[in-house]
């Protein structure tokens, strides 16, 4: 009974271990997703409805990309459709499926040197920015940010690297880089959620939003397991059932900051 007992006590032990185990998930996820605070909300409910532990990696878009191109994890939540849909494209991921939206915002010094609260147009108060000389602090990381932030210029017409010393690049994430702006008393452009859950505002303010062009879609992406075999697709294709169902809705939809919602859910049904 002994030998029985000590053969048997290990593989008990290793099946109890094995649930655990094959029920995680690696996903990279933006900076601007974690600063807003949702992922607190989320990820319990998530644990406690499919018995699933996601990891996050905290990244820019552009770095999740390449973890997704690598294989270093099973899928990615990103806010860059046209990096997300050349991803797809080039078969590194399955499909792009639309969570949730916010929109991106202008903040600024609370007095406004630029005048960019009354522009018309996004490109119109970068534009003002550009011409005051006004400092603008740019994640310049390649983030989903960074990318929203560069069209941005471009439509204004202006190339803001050639354009002086009151342009800077932070290369950090969207909570660095708010800080960064509040040290400096500088512009920059900002995801709403973040912005809201931002706790060091110091003497910036939301100068100007609005603008459609200022729109913020969150997709996610199952990493595609024809390149990569060993990722987790069965799990990552639970998650997503979750993520645009009834009860993620209700999470996403109802999570607030001082009263303002942060997200709104978007997925459609398959």
């Amino acid at each position: 009974m002994k030998l029985l007992n000590w053969l048997i006590a290990p593989l008990l032990a290793l099946l109890s271990l094995t649930p655990a185990g094959a029920e995680t998930i690696r996903m990279a996820v933006t900076t601007s997703f974690h600063n807003s605070g949702l992922a607190d909300v989320l990820l319990p409910e998530i644990k406690a409805d499919l018995g699933l532990e996601v990891q996050l990696l905290v990244v820019g878009t552009g770095q999740a990309l390449k973890l997704g191109e690598q294989g270093d994890v099973d899928a990615i939540l990103v806010h860059s459709r046209a990096a997300e849909e050349a991803f797809v494209a080039q078969g590194f991921g399955t499909h792009r499926r639309e969570i949730m939206y916010n929109d991106f915002v202008l903040v600024g010094p609370r007095q406004d040197p630029a005048g960019i609260a009354s522009a018309q147009s996004a490109a119109e108060a970068l534009a003002r920015i550009a011409a005051a000389g006004a400092l603008f602090v740019s994640r310049g990381d390649e983030s989903g940010t960074h990318k929203k932030e560069r069209a941005l210029w471009q439509a204004a017409g202006i190339d803001p690297t050639a354009a002086g010393p009151w342009y800077r690049e932070a290369g950090a994430g969207m909570g660095a880089t708010l800080n960064t702006a509040a040290g400096m008393g500088a512009y920059t452009l900002s995801d709403r959620a973040s912005w809201l859950n931002f706790g060091n505002k110091g003497d910036l303010a939301l100068l100007y939003a609005g603008d459609p062009a200022l729109f913020n879609q969150y997709s996610l992406i199952p990493v595609n397991p024809a390149r990569h075999p060993h990722v987790r697709a069965d799990l990552v294709a639970r998650l997503e059932d979750w993520l645009t169902g009834p009860r993620a809705r209700a999470l996403i939809d109802g999570y607030r900051i001082g009263g303002e919602q942060l997200f709104t859910f978007n997925a459609q049904p398959e």
